[in-house]
């Protein structure tokens, strides 16, 4: 069965998240269709590809699929881990990205929605970032690349309680663009896209491009770099880091000692 549909009408590419028995964590099989399947679709001549689950779903995706994080001893979301390969598959595909949000999204994949280029939600879209129920250490590309996007103060209560926020106030958060009826969820998603595909692929490809370069125009100096990886680490060599990967995938409360 595949993890992800993919669909190719009117120069509009559609992949369609499709593993709901895992609410569509983002595993590695999963990303690597969804990696293939954005591939696919600047070979064929899509202008615009839209990321979405399937129609009525109560949850888009679960995040990072916690039974693929290394136990410990490892950066569990190091720069080859699967969702940032995710990610940089879609900032650097020079088709612009719609997300269409309906329903909760969780942990990395609220990364991967923020990282689309035109974030569009429904009624029933809310967004969650869970490290801290797992005692995960962010990845310091993750945390800039959602402060580059999403007011300080929101990311910064969502990734301390770990608690969801709902669409309007991630509209106005800067996360989603614009939330839509149910009614019109569809055709407003859609019709944005052939406006969009309607206009020059090749203007609209070095745009994108150039804000993603502006964007990371963030210089770090050696000493804060490695301050950051030794803070990460502190964390995934940890005994709550264990404990964290532990319960979760035993369905229980962590018993976190700060250790």
């Amino acid at each position: 069965m595949a993890l992800v549909i993919c669909s190719l009408e009117d120069r509009i590419g559609t992949l369609t998240l499709h593993h709901p028995e895992r609410r569509n964590a983002l595993s590695t099989a999963l990303i690597g269709e969804l990696i293939a399947g954005i591939d696919t679709f600047k070979r064929e001549g899509a202008r615009v590809v839209i990321l979405r689950a399937l129609s009525g779903t109560k949850v888009w995706s679960a995040g990072h699929d916690i039974s693929e994080l290394p136990k410990s001893g490892r950066d569990p979301l190091a720069y080859d881990d699967p969702l940032e390969r995710a990610i940089r598959a879609v900032r650097e595909c020079p088709l612009p990205v719609i997300a269409m949000i309906e329903g909760s999204v969780w942990g990395g994949a609220c990364e991967l929605v923020i990282c689309c280029d035109i974030p569009i939600g429904a009624p029933n879209a809310s967004f969650a970032l869970t490290p801290a129920k797992i005692g995960v250490p962010y990845n310091p590309a993750g945390i800039l690349r959602i402060t580059n996007e999403v007011d300080v103060s929101v990311v910064k209560e969502m990734f301390f309680t770990a608690l969801p926020i709902a669409g309007e106030r991630a509209r106005e958060a800067g996360i989603l663009n614009h939330l839509v009826s149910h009614e019109d969820f569809e055709r407003f998603t859609y019709d944005m896209a052939k406006s969009i595909a309607q206009l020059s692929p090749l203007s609209i490809s070095v745009i994108k491009e150039q804000m993603r370069l502006l964007g990371n125009a963030h210089p770090l100096t050696p000493e804060t770099f490695e301050r950051i990886q030794g803070l990460r680490r502190h964390v995934y060599d940890s005994k709550d880091y264990q404990e964290g990967v532990t319960a979760f995938l035993e369905k229980r409360k962590p018993n976190w000692t700060g250790r």
